[in-house]
């Protein structure tokens, strides 16, 4: 693919071809890095925690707690379905800081992410409440309400996706175009073949791009599913 959209790596030749992008084998790389630390840090589960159990037992309980004050007490079981978006969402978002696309950088995965909040939202809703007394909600305050309730529903996984998304691929664009501005200027004053340029400049915009608006719209994304599902049960 052209321009700034993720290239494709290869195909698998079924069905007529099926593309293998940069996204899919990055987002393959971080969910096996994610197995692979679950694996390795569960291994060996004391009653005493030491080493690498103790910050595997950090970042439970802290998701457990966000996850109640968040949603509340009742609510505590969905801690380990955020918990695993959060990582998933951290690694994905800070995958630019080693020179590699961002699987979030594509369309494809901020929406299938935002598809998923919206199944959760409307079927924990439904089981809550019950499917009559879900449905009730979308003709209220009055009757005349329901297409404008019925199209506030489908904005959500649109405005939970484009906006990771927007984010992502903004930073990607940006970081582009200054590499291939500080690889101009470098061979304008005669760099072309040490880019000490490229190699220092870069690092403070890689710092807010990748690293802060990363952490930022993990957390973002992780917080609206939060509220969204829990309002649809309350």
């Amino acid at each position: 693919m052209e321009g700034f959209g993720p290239k494709i790596m290869f195909e698998i030749p079924i069905f007529g071809g099926i593309p293998i992008t940069e996204t899919i084998i990055n987002m393959w790389i971080v969910m096996a890095l994610l197995v692979g630390f679950a694996i390795f840090a569960t291994k060996r589960l004391d009653k005493l925690p030491k080493g690498i159990q103790n910050y595997v037992e950090v970042i439970v309980d802290a998701m457990n707690k966000l996850t109640i004050q968040t949603m509340g007490e009742d609510k505590k079981s969905f801690a380990p379905y955020m918990g695993s978006l959060f990582l998933f969402l951290l690694l994905a978002n800070l995958w630019g800081l080693i020179g590699l696309r961002p699987p979030t950088a594509d369309l494809n995965t901020t929406l299938a992410l935002a598809m998923m909040t919206f199944f959760m939202i409307h079927f924990f809703g439904a089981k809550s409440k019950g499917v009559l007394g879900y449905a009730k909600g979308f003709f209220e305050p009055f009757i005349l309400m329901f297409p404008l309730n019925v199209m506030g529903e489908l904005s959500t996984p649109i405005s939970l996706g484009f906006r990771l998304f927007g984010n992502m691929v903004g930073g990607l664009i940006i970081m582009s175009l200054l590499y291939a501005g500080l690889g101009g200027v470098s061979a304008a004053i005669g760099l072309e073949f040490f880019p000490v340029l490229q190699a220092g400049i870069p690092f403070v915009f890689h710092m807010y791009f990748d690293l802060f608006a990363g952490v930022l719209q993990t957390f973002i994304f992780v917080m609206l599913t939060m509220v969204f599902v829990s309002i649809a049960m309350d």
